[in-house]
């Protein structure tokens, strides 16, 4: 396939309401249903079902008369939900093949207000675009489910979905972060100086201090740096061997992440990790592909793990920056989204991306679906591992 002819699809993660990703939700350029052309190319290679396991995918599905025998011999119904659209249960025949379908082992999602109850009843599961508004509290059955709420933009609209039925949700709600009480930030504020060290070549003995003094900061990392996404062979079983063994570079990615780490062992995880994490490896993978040093990848990493940390703190991005030292075009892209990194970051950062959007970031339609790809399988692992 050409290059700019490949499909430009989103990838949306849902979450559950432990906050733990549970599958993708594909979305057309346009946030409107993948057609059949294009759920073909992408299910035609075993490239995006391998990349993002163990994690479900689910298929919005404007008319039944999109799931040709061929296409559904392409989606294996243990990895692919169906999200179609209640509104095409009205053509003739539909409800017969809705039923075809879940004799054949289909998982379905009625998307949208049915047309009558025994639809309803027929899919059993829902799903609902929660954009403008949530339904009553108690509105979905218990019996069925997990009920998917999509377009859950802010933590007040969550609640309000959790409160009706649903246990999986999509949306830009993890971007905005509750403030704990008692929480003064501490575990965070000794991150932000490790990096400041790291940065400066400090010598191990100053980067062991303020870990020191912090079990929880201490925890995670020792857990990171032996979790199987990152192991290197040989348990680590102290500071000074992460430091010296893993290496500065792979410690200050490391670091990087643990920003958004659950601060408390009992509080569910930071929804802000896996993203922050998925926008550094794409950034990361896309410098590679233009044949960056490692110097470059790690400061597109590092500008793609930073740029949530004002979602974070709940503070201006440059002043969160104003004490780490970080490169002139690594500021320019955080702050301005100035130079070829930050038109990336407004890549990474958005819901939809178009053709011109791909051009003016030097990105072809193929690379760009790679290195999403790419980067969602390390975002999984560091979400499961964290």
């Amino acid at each position: 396939m050409a290059l700019d002819s490949f499909p430009l699809l989103a990838l949306r993660p849902v979450a559950n309401a432990h906050n733990q990703w549970v599958a993708l939700r594909i979305q057309g350029a346009d946030g409107q249903a993948p057609g059949a052309a294009a759920l073909q190319t992408l299910f035609g290679t075993p490239d995006l079902l391998a990349a993002v396991a163990p994690l479900d995918c689910i298929v919005p599905v404007d008319a039944l008369a999109t799931l040709t025998p061929h296409l559904l011999d392409l989606l294996p119904p243990q990895r692919v939900l169906l999200a179609v659209r209640a509104a095409s249960l009205v053509e003739e025949g539909a409800s017969r093949h809705l039923a075809r379908l879940q004799r054949d082992g289909w998982r379905i999602l009625l998307d949208g207000a049915p047309p009558s109850a025994s639809a309803t009843l027929a899919a059993g599961t829902v799903a609902r675009d929660c954009a403008e508004h949530a339904p009553a509290p108690n509105a979905l059955s218990p019996l069925f489910g997990p009920h998917l709420a999509y377009g859950v933009a802010s933590a007040a609209r969550l609640h309000a979905c959790e409160r009706a039925g649903f246990g999986w949700f999509e949306g830009d709600y993890p971007l905005e972060q509750p403030r704990h009480e008692g929480d003064d930030g501490g575990t965070r504020k000794r991150l932000l100086t490790l990096l400041a060290l790291l940065a400066r070549d400090a010598d191990a003995r100053e980067l062991e201090d303020p870990l020191k003094q912090d079990a929880a900061l201490s925890h995670h990392l020792l857990k990171l740096v032996n979790s199987a996404a990152f192991s290197c062979g040989t348990e680590i079983t102290s500071f000074a061997q992460a430091i010296t063994r893993i290496g500065r570079r792979q410690l200050q990615r490391w670091l990087q992440l643990l920003l958004y780490a659950r601060t408390q062992p009992d509080s569910p995880p930071n929804l802000l990790l896996p993203l922050a994490a998925l926008r550094g490896a794409l950034l990361e993978a896309l410098c590679k592909r233009d044949g960056g040093d490692r110097d470059a990848q790690d400061q597109a990493f590092m500008a793609g793990a930073f740029s949530l940390l004002d979602r974070l703190f709940h503070m201006p991005m440059d002043a969160i920056l104003a004490d780490l030292p970080l490169p002139e075009h690594v500021n320019a892209a955080l702050l301005r989204h100035e130079g070829l990194l930050g038109r990336r970051l407004l890549l990474a950062a958005g819901s939809h991306v178009d053709a011109a959007q791909l051009q003016d970031a030097g990105v072809d339609a193929a690379s760009w679906w790679q290195a999403r790809l790419t980067a969602f399988h390390w975002a999984i692992q560091v979400a499961r591992n964290v």
